[in-house]
């Protein structure tokens, strides 16, 4: 075949696998099978490998993935993604509807009545949102949120998701923008889970949380293989529309996927309706819905009304209100943790919430139990809030059996039977037998070999439990000791899995002594506090001798991290531990170049970090902080000096901040505050 020939052919196949993506992906009625469809895509894949030249980057092939990504660009938002103010009752909803009236300057009277402001509802889709740039009728650049101003180029990436046309067909502007929402369908997100599970990895959170990590995942083949969907809804160009719903209507043509529940109302009673009707038919979609999206429908009106400096005044959210259910609480049992916290679990009679199947909720302690008077048998209020994990919220005492027990929590360990203990101030009961209750053994051990700890990555929880049963480990000493030939002896243990693992603990021997610090889990030193310790003493040595005065000098530690320490290293047990870690050649002193590096750029100012990076992970940035003296935080308060901002950062974080008044800064504004 010559190479005209090839084009002309390239072109049939692309234009036939484009018609046959929208079918399957958009309009939801495929016209062949996936037989005959991969059949298509193998030819044109063959013909792009012999004449490499007709490749084009929007072809149908490249939706299958395999670029690697390492680095995603930042990219400032030609118009701002704004965010939206949101409602959570009706009485919002008719203010809204007021202030709409008043700045259009029309005569408010009979709210549920106004035909003079036409309204779009659209369901708020709970995923990543999107801006799309097409040029000529193909794809030419995909960009996320980001702070709103600016967001990351992840166009490689979203050329993988097969609802999102890589050519447009119809009468379509030469140049404009498109924005949306990309999203994980439940049934996908259920199977990828369910696969987790049967190999041994944690689960992923939730659908929203999943969508997100994808699109920055670095191989693009792996996004591919999630099978992430797309809805679009807001067109943005200099276009002949008057009005969102015109506009929406033409990007179906144009051959988007468009939401098919979106509806042009003409009052505030409408709205409404619309509201309620989707709050109950929410948990049937195949997607998660948060809540509704109103806009008024006029661009007129729109450019009338105007924007505030976060956002539009002419759309609302609307956020539905978690769902609540009523099921029996079949038994509580209870949970020992690693640090030998107790917590009391609800096992329920299954019952449909949010989506998913409730059997458990998280009682959290002894105190929660005795204000919610929860007992065995009773029919109990769950609730699932913005994320999965439910949560008891009251009992029906309208139906609580004539002959229910009151609920009186445990005294011993259900691992080891060792007295609990709950210490002054504490929320939790503890068991104290930390070297011998199979749980804080193991916890301690996985929280060794973590990825923020000691970053084993061939030690994992299945390769514990095996090395814990089969009685080769005891405590994280042992960790080192262990042999090659002992490893093999295991069940699945193969020659190039157990030589992984004594590699991985032979590399951990480097990792420096503020992470081993961290590592070795002393109850209440977490690892920004870690940290702080290594810097101040410079050694182990000097911890393990230091007074109790001298460790409430070092910044962030106070009575209660103390006391802490001081009882980790005055057992025996546990120094027996170090003096072995020690020999094995773990480092417990800080080097030479970290004891002398360091600034103080930053002394004295507190960062919170949210979102994604695009020259530094958030580890990277916290050590950076740290390094130049300043302060991380995992919350914002009015101590908060500022709020370092990255793509898809957490709304409420940004919400706080705001009201706060405090200062938001990008990545890039943050290196050039270090590099002054």
């Amino acid at each position: 075949m010559d190479t005209i020939s090839a084009e002309k052919k390239i072109k049939e196949l692309s234009s036939q696998l484009e018609l046959h993506n929208r079918n399957y992906y958009v309009l939801d009625t495929p016209t062949i099978s996936d037989f005959e469809f991969d059949k298509l895509l193998e030819e044109l894949i063959a013909l792009e490998k012999q004449f490499p030249e007709l490749l084009s980057q929007n072809s149908p092939s490249q939706r299958v993935g395999g670029t690697i990504t390492k680095v995603f660009a930042s990219v400032k938002h030609k118009h701002p993604m704004l965010s939206l103010s949101n409602s959570y009752n009706e009485e919002d909803m008719i203010d809204f509807d007021r202030r709409v009236q008043e700045g259009l300057g029309l005569e408010v009277n009979d709210l549920f009545s106004n035909n003079k402001v036409n309204y779009v509802c659209e369901l708020k889709f709970d995923g990543l949102s999107i801006g799309l740039t097409y040029k000529d009728g193909e794809l030419f650049q995909a960009v996320t949120r980001g702070d709103g101003v600016q967001g990351d180029d992840v166009s490689t990436n979203v050329k993988t998701i097969k609802s999102i046309p890589l050519k447009l067909k119809g009468n379509y502007p030469p140049l404009f923008e498109i924005r949306g929402e990309i999203f994980l369908p439940r049934p996908i997100f259920d199977t990828i889970n369910k696969e987790r599970e049967e190999i041994g990895d944690t689960p992923l959170a939730n659908p929203r949380n999943a969508a997100s990590g994808t699109m920055k995942m670095q191989d693009s083949r792996v996004v591919a293989s999630r099978k992430l969907d797309c809805f679009l809804y807001n067109v943005i160009s200099d276009t002949p529309f008057k009005s969102h719903f015109e506009s929406i209507e033409a990007a179906k043509s144009w051959g988007f996927k468009v939401s098919e529940y979106s509806k042009l109302v003409g009052s505030m009673d409408e709205v409404l309706e619309f509201i309620h009707v989707w709050d109950k038919k929410r948990f049937e979609l195949p997607f998660d819905t948060d809540g509704v999206v109103i806009k008024v429908n006029d661009y007129k009106q729109q450019l009338q009304l105007g924007f505030t400096a976060k956002s539009p005044r002419w759309a609302i959210a609307y956020k539905f209100k978690a769902e609540q259910v009523s099921t029996e609480l079949l038994e509580i049992s209870y949970q020992v943790g690693r640090t030998g916290a107790i917590t009391p679990v609800a096992n329920l009679k299954p019952v449909a919430l949010g989506g998913t199947t409730v059997k458990r909720a998280s009682l959290h302690n002894a105190d929660i139990i005795e204000k919610l008077d929860v007992r065995i048998g009773d029919q109990v209020f769950v609730e699932k809030g913005g994320e999965i994990i439910p949560k008891i919220i009251g009992v029906d005492f309208t139906k609580r059996k004539v002959d229910s027990v009151k609920t009186v929590y445990i005294t011993h360990c259900p691992e080891c039977n060792a007295w609990l203990e709950r210490e002054e101030g504490e929320a939790n009961h503890f068991c104290p037998n930390e070297n011998a209750c199979p749980p804080q053994v193991k916890g301690r051990m996985e929280h060794f070999v973590g990825r923020r700890a000691m970053n084993i990555d061939s030690l994992g929880a299945e390769t514990i439990e095996q090395l814990y049963k089969a009685g080769l480990v005891k405590n994280i000493a042992d960790l080192y000791d262990l042999k090659k030939e002992q490893l093999l002896s295991l069940e699945r243990m193969a020659e190039k899995s157990a030589q992984n693992l004594i590699d991985g603990l032979e590399a951990s021997k480097q990792v420096p002594f503020e992470r081993v610090l961290y590592s070795i889990g002393i109850r209440h030193v977490g690892e920004t506090t870690a940290k702080k310790i290594a810097k101040k003493v410079k050694s182990l040595n000097v911890l393990m001798n230091s007074t109790k005065e001298e460790l409430l000098s070092i910044d962030e530690v106070g009575s209660i991290i103390a006391e802490s320490i001081a009882a980790y290293f005055g057992d025996e047990k546990n120094r027996n531990i170090i003096e072995r870690l020690k020999a094995s050649g773990l480092k417990f002193e800080l080097s030479e170049e970290q004891q002398q590096a360091g600034s103080e750029k930053l002394k004295e100012l507190t960062f919170v970090i949210s979102g994604v990076f695009n020259s530094h992970s958030r580890d990277q940035l916290k050590e950076m902080i740290e390094f130049h003296g300043g302060k991380n935080s995992g919350s914002i308060s009015g101590k908060t000096s500022y709020l370092l901002a990255g793509d898809n950062m957490g709304p409420e974080k940004l919400k706080k901040a705001e009201k706060l008044g405090v200062k938001i800064i990008s990545e890039d504004d943050f290196v050039a505050m270090i590099k002054v």
